[in-house]
């Protein structure tokens, strides 16, 4: 979590926060919820279920890719050793003025979660003797969360993330998942259903939408990892219809149903906070869905949108929408103010957070939609790491991350290398990707009758990326390579600088057809080949052109030449 700035750590202190707040202080009554009722509740269920684990395991040990990948960035993380030693404390405070610690938590927490990930994935117990040392420790040393406002902050992020570890570690035999329990629901549920209740005295639109959500994500694992029917009803109603920032219409507060995107709350104002924002709405959904939950789809996808929005902007494409997005804070009697932002903000931007292999996942593997954009983010922060693994402080702890390992379900298109293709394209299946004798990328007829040199020309050697050996670069029979150049595909003569095998490489994602690729650029990962006009383009994913997904979809197959 980024830390406010002075005036907004003011404003805070002015709501009654300087003097600290406890669990122990909280008094509020819960949030309407819908009653409780006979439900059962599937376990492991939060960010990952047995299904998850089992496919892990499996490809882990298969060797197979990205799984792999985003295996070794889990075992090379210090968290993950399973020498770990636990550092619980009584209170854990933080924010400005008090005495902080709130360290100790959320290294602990990591370590906890991603040893409980190593046992599940592994079978070696001593990962999990690791987990439940940490868990115990807290468990039964922690009483209290202080500090000012921030603590809502330590009970919402921390709360939903340790219930994680928590929930994978469910069934070993040395962790005391009773105990566990009774720590969630006294010390960290009555200070999340606080804030969400009462918002620290503020009016409803003071905190920005991370700070709700971080507290549903809590409430909502809570519930799940308790059995508590109320809690997860409390959360989803409130991810529905709350009147705080976090629910979906006040954080995704304009929808442009013609592009595909919609504007997140926080885009005003930094980058940095919008990614805090998806990734923690991409926990809650998550963790909804694995119960039957479907808070991704709610609204007409309105979440997708945003993701889409906030990836599209951070890849480096400035053609996205912004309506101005007025703020109002302060609290009731005491202080107030206002601002407008009248324009998108370049601050943090292109900023990673390990979260976007899960919205990929969910939106374009399971849903088959179409996400050019949150695929491409996914591209970039591939292989995703965790807590550890972006800096030291608490920002780089604000989610538990490794969503490469966890959330794939389904392996990125590989290509073979060193062997010559050609590229058909999927919506004129007798137009081959090629180029002409001014050297620019066209989509050729070609067919048994065509000269050896139209044969020729759309047939690409498939090597390495010059840039990256994971992507692909494509090299024609001449020694030239297909390159972008001023977004045309050209073809032209390696000069071995980096810029040229920027250009010249690209990754692979799955296609619109059945064996068909997407040829995604290196350097503009929010573009890809396609055909327009019959010339080929690197050109931005356009969500509007009902033809685009065909365009831009070729197979590769037996080379003309």
């Amino acid at each position: 979590m980024q830390e406010n700035n002075a005036r907004q750590r003011s404003r805070r202190d002015v709501l009654k926060a300087a003097a600290g707040v406890s669990a122990a202080a909280v008094t509020t009554p819960l949030l309407t919820a819908s009653p409780a009722s006979a439900v059962t509740y599937v376990h492991p269920g939060l960010l990952h279920t047995s299904a998850d684990l089992t496919r892990i395991a499996t490809q882990v040990s298969a060797g197979a890719q990205p799984w792999t990948a985003g295996w070794n960035t889990l075992t090379a993380n210090a968290h993950a050793a399973s020498a770990w030693t636990p550092s619980a404390v009584a209170t854990i405070y933080r924010g400005a003025g008090t005495p902080e610690n709130y360290g100790l938590l959320y290294n602990d927490i990591a370590a906890a979660y991603q040893n409980a990930l190593r046992w599940r994935i592994t079978g070696t117990t001593s990962y999990a003797a690791c987990a439940a040392t940490i868990l115990n420790a807290w468990s039964n040393t922690l009483t209290s969360l202080q500090g000012t406002a921030d603590v809502f902050l330590s009970s919402g992020i921390y709360g939903y993330e340790i219930a994680n570890a928590a929930e994978i570690l469910r069934g070993y035999s040395g962790f005391d998942l009773d105990a566990f329990k009774t720590m969630m629901l006294n010390v960290f549920y009555p200070l999340n259903n606080n804030f969400l209740v009462n918002h620290n005295g503020a009016y409803l639109s003071n905190y920005w939408a991370s700070w709700d959500l971080c507290n549903m994500a809590s409430v909502l694992a809570i519930g799940v990892l308790c059995d508590d029917s109320a809690k997860v009803d409390q959360a989803v109603n409130y991810f529905k219809t709350g009147g705080g920032m976090g629910s979906i219409a006040n954080a995704v507060p304009y929808v442009y149903a013609d592009q595909g995107l919609a504007q997140w709350q926080e885009s005003g104002r930094d980058q940095g906070h919008s990614m805090l924002g998806i990734g923690l709405m991409a926990s809650v959904c998550e963790m909804a869905w694995h119960q039957g939950i479907d808070l991704y789809g709610y609204d007409s996808n309105r979440f997708m949108k945003a993701c889409e929005y906030v990836a599209k902007y951070n890849l480096g494409e400035d053609d996205v929408p912004f309506t101005d997005y007025y703020w109002f804070y302060g609290a009731p009697g005491v202080w107030s103010g206002s601002q407008t932002f009248t324009e998108i903000s370049t601050a943090g931007r292109g900023e990673v957070r390990p979260v976007w292999a899960q919205l990929y996942n969910h939106y374009a593997v399971r849903k088959g939609l179409f996400v050019p954009n949150t695929a491409a983010m996914a591209k970039v922060v591939e292989p995703e790491g965790g807590g550890g693994d972006y800096g030291p402080n608490s920002g780089g702890y604000d989610h538990l991350g490794f969503t490469t390992l966890t959330s794939t379900e389904q392996a990125r298109t590989t290509l073979p290398t060193g062997v010559t293709r050609s590229f058909q394209s999927v919506n004129f299946p007798s137009y081959y990707a090629s180029y002409g004798s001014d050297s620019l990328g066209y989509l050729t007829q070609v067919t048994s009758s065509s000269t050896t040199a139209v044969k020729q020309q759309a047939s690409l050697t498939i090597v390495a990326g010059l840039a990256d050996s994971d992507g692909y670069s494509f090299r024609l029979s001449d020694g030239r390579y297909l390159r972008h150049f001023g977004f045309r595909v050209v073809a032209a003569t390696s000069d071995g600088t980096a810029t040229f095998n920027a250009d010249a490489t690209f990754y692979a994602l799955p296609g619109s057809a059945g064996g068909s690729v997407r040829l995604v650029s290196y350097n503009y990962p929010g573009r890809c080949i396609r055909h327009r006009g019959f010339e080929l383009w690197v050109d931005p994913y356009d969500l509007l052109n009902p033809g685009f997904r065909e365009d831009s979809s070729f197979a590769p197959v037996t080379a003309w030449a």
